[in-house]
């Protein structure tokens, strides 16, 4: 019992020297002891991050967006994986064609001597729903200021519906309408024959008379193109209209106008109009002009607008300027009926072609309701056409009531397409562009004005 009393004695005793040890070691200076040179004071991450985020800022920004059909849209989902439609629908596909400065011209394979378009992401970058890292793609890099106002891209936008033969380039703002030019733009369409390459959208001016489509041939013998419910150039012409270029310039003696521009092409950018103050639900981060809650449900009575960016110092509220307004005569009211009639007239010369209306070639859609309305453009023209042809597929594809046929055997109660010409392709690209630019000629009342007025004249000079 004596002996494991000791021996506990000098096991504490043994510790307690053991920490003694250790304490002075720790407490110690000198070359291996912890004390050092004093360091740089660093930045306060969280006062960093105030920057931008704060109620002004992205709290408000982010509010905003939700009204953005770039937030609420679906194709960041049911596009997932699509290489080709990813660049205006997904976001990293965006990010992946600007910053590798992806080609827009069609390219030919030396071996199959088959043409195709290039301008695709990687299919590893086809994903992701449009969000604030779509088009600042420099967020959070250096955690300033400096990363709101860098922007994926403002460099000129060569047309992919021109396979780069043409460039759109708004200088004004610094530039930052070529970042929305980048997506909205029309896309191109191919020749129908097996090489697939571009087609020669010049030759429907400088060849009206051309056929396009042979209806007493058949399929097989087209040479050019074989028209389709979905013959058009997508749906964002609204660049290509504002710039004042790509649409089919037809040209003559008499019955024709000038290819002219409005101011908007060099004075306004898309961000002084469709980011302007909030108002409701349009401005700001929601890209909007129109205020409406449905905003998929067309031009309707229920439609009101955000004029806060018209109606600046700059534009229409400088001084001895006519504000812009729902009411305003030449500004507005005038200007939009007078499109809208152009547009009427220009479907009417175009459907002559089957016979008139009560068989049109361009496709009507007057669905209404109160879900998803199918037309977007809706109320844009008197008979709601939406810039589709009346073309039959099959009864479970796009257009299963559609009246006209190209395949060889015509179904009962449907009639074969008749002959197109080049001038009748031409004039309904036309009309795809000043029907879903939206605006009814606004965004360039010039442009818009000789496309539809010209138009009309060439299907009246070719009979039509």
């Amino acid at each position: 019992m004596r002996k494991n009393f000791l021996k506990k004695i000098l096991t504490g005793a043994a510790m307690f020297s053991v920490a003694s040890m250790l304490f002075l070691s720790c407490a110690k200076d000198g070359k291996d002891g912890l004390t050092g040179a004093t360091g740089a004071n660093g930045l306060d991450a969280n006062q960093t991050c105030k920057l931008c985020h704060n109620p002004a800022m992205v709290d408000s920004v982010s509010a905003q967006f939700m009204y953005s059909k770039h937030d609420y849209g679906v194709t960041g989902e049911t596009e997932a994986g699509n290489t080709g439609c990813g660049p205006c629908h997904l976001q990293e596909a965006f990010k992946y064609v600007c910053n590798n400065n992806v080609p827009v011209a069609f390219v030919q394979d030396p071996v199959t001597g088959k043409w195709s378009n290039p301008y695709a992401s990687a299919s590893y970058a086809a994903y992701g729903k449009i969000s604030c890292y779509t088009c600042h793609d420099k967020l959070h890099t250096t955690y300033g200021l400096s990363d709101l106002t860098t922007f994926t891209t403002v460099a000129p936008v060569p047309m992919t519906m021109w396979g780069g033969a043409k460039t759109i380039n708004l200088t004004q703002d610094g530039g930052k309408s070529n970042l929305c030019v980048k997506c909205h733009q029309p896309r191109p369409m191919a020749v129908s024959n097996a090489d697939g390459r571009l087609f020669p959208y010049d030759s429907l001016k400088n060849y009206p008379n051309i056929t396009l489509w042979d209806s007493t041939a058949g399929t097989t013998a087209n040479t050019w193109l074989t028209p389709s419910y979905r013959t058009h150039v997508h749906y964002g012409p609204v660049s290509a209209v504002v710039a004042g270029m790509g649409g089919i310039e037809f040209t003559g003696a008499s019955g024709y106008l000038q290819y002219t521009n409005s101011k908007h092409t060099t004075v306004a950018s898309c961000q002084d109009c469709h980011m302007a103050p909030m108002t409701g639900q349009a401005g700001g981060h929601s890209f909007r002009v129109r205020n409406q809650n449905n905003e998929d449900a067309g031009l309707t009575s229920g439609t009101t607008w955000n004029f806060n960016g018209c109606n600046t110092v700059a534009c229409h509220g400088a001084p001895g300027e006519t504000a812009m307004s729902s009411t305003s005569g030449n500004l507005f009211v005038t200007t939009r009926a007078t499109v809208k009639a152009l547009l009427d007239s220009l479907a009417n010369h175009i459907n002559l072609v089957g016979g008139g209306n009560t068989h049109p070639i361009l496709h009507v859609d007057a669905t209404t309701g109160t879900g998803l309305v199918t037309n977007l453009w809706l109320g844009v023209s008197s008979k709601n056409y939406d810039g589709y042809l009346d073309i039959y597929d099959s009864p479970t594809g796009s257009n299963p009531n559609g009246y006209w046929v190209t395949a060889s055997t015509v179904p009962t109660g449907k009639a074969k397409l008749p002959t197109l010409k080049f001038v009748h392709l031409g004039a309904i690209i036309n009309f795809q562009f000043c029907l879903r630019e939206y605006s009814l000629g606004i965004h360039n009342t010039n442009y818009v004005k000789a496309l539809l007025t010209n138009s009309i004249q060439a299907l009246k000079d070719a009979g039509y």
